[in-house]
């Protein structure tokens, strides 16, 4: 059987397409589209329209492959930007015309499991982790051994603080400073209710964490092949954020194996990265290109 994933973030719009075999599943066809869905939603709580025609025509392109590619069944999950939206029904109705499927807007605890469940499937079982999603609109982490069990989603995501902080380019140091402040204090809110023990290995998911991989990998283009399971260590987390920081949007987006649509808001997703590693002391995260689509995928094979 053929399934699909469509997961609509913040940032980015993606598709997995996958077939059930012995154990698993086999990979298809994997895609991933800018579209910048959560554009203002931070300030002004609506979806902007053009944000919205970006959005729905690469969900349209989707539903043409999966057709294409025999796809039996398809689940749609729209994130942080479509919850905090007071006009997601107008995506909600135009999904759906789209591609015959009731889009689910995901809360930030079911995102936070279908997130685990990915970012884990390839790794040893008995090992417990702390999975680290740095999406557009929030940040999930996710604290566990083979099952989550510990959880939060916090409105930190790339796209929400580079809009509300980071408006000079590039950044100005108190617009960075007022970003880490919001970004600690969230974290040390957050971090006794997770109760992750020292030591526990992190595992990162999502656009930020792996482009930072590939840059500090030093691959002309992004490669997952290249990003998957490759190790981010703090000093290299901490050097490339201070690099990103002091460069201008359009040197940034010159950089290596750096997708030009994260090139505004990358800097605000290496700051929250490197606070997340500093409030865990936590000296390396491992990086993982399996993320919440395997999880959805995985939930549709099983009935989940």
């Amino acid at each position: 059987m053929r399934v699909a994933a469509i997961d609509v973030g913040t940032n980015s719009t993606r598709l997995l397409v996958a077939e059930e075999q012995q154990g698993g599943f086999r990979s298809i066809d994997r895609r991933m589209v800018i579209t910048r869905l959560g554009q203002g939603v931070d300030r002004r709580r609506i979806l902007a329209p053009e944000a919205l025609k970006r959005t729905l025509a690469t969900i349209a392109d989707y539903a043409a492959a999966c057709g294409d590619l025999g796809v039996e069944r398809l689940r749609v999950t729209g994130t942080s930007a479509v919850r905090d939206a007071h006009n997601r029904s107008e995506f909600v109705d135009a999904v759906k015309l789209l591609t015959g499927a009731e889009p689910e807007l995901l809360s930030g605890e079911l995102e936070a499991r279908a997130t685990y469940l990915g970012a884990v499937s390839d790794l040893d079982p008995g090992q417990p982790v702390l999975v680290v999603d740095i999406g557009g609109g929030s940040t999930e982490l996710i604290h566990g051994q083979e099952e989550p069990e510990r959880l939060v989603s916090l409105d930190l995501g790339s796209v929400r603080m580079f809009e509300k902080h980071l408006v000079s380019d590039p950044p100005a140091p108190m617009e960075l400073e007022a970003l880490r402040a919001e970004v600690g204090a969230a974290l040390d809110e957050a971090k006794p209710g997770l109760g992750v023990p020292a030591g526990t290995r992190m595992v990162g998911v999502a656009g930020t964490i792996t482009q930072l991989a590939a840059i500090t990998a030093g691959v002309a283009v992004y490669d997952p092949d290249v990003t998957h399971h490759a190790i981010l260590g703090h000093g290299d987390v901490r050097r490339l954020a201070r690099r990103l920081a002091i460069l201008p949007y359009e040197q940034r987006k010159k950089v290596k194996a750096l997708v030009p649509g994260r090139a505004d808001v990358i800097v605000a997703g290496a700051e929250i990265l490197l606070s997340v590693m500093e409030a865990f002391d936590t000296p390396e995260v491992l990086t993982s290109e399996k993320d919440i689509l395997d999880g959805l995928v995985m939930g549709l094979l099983t009935g989940d």
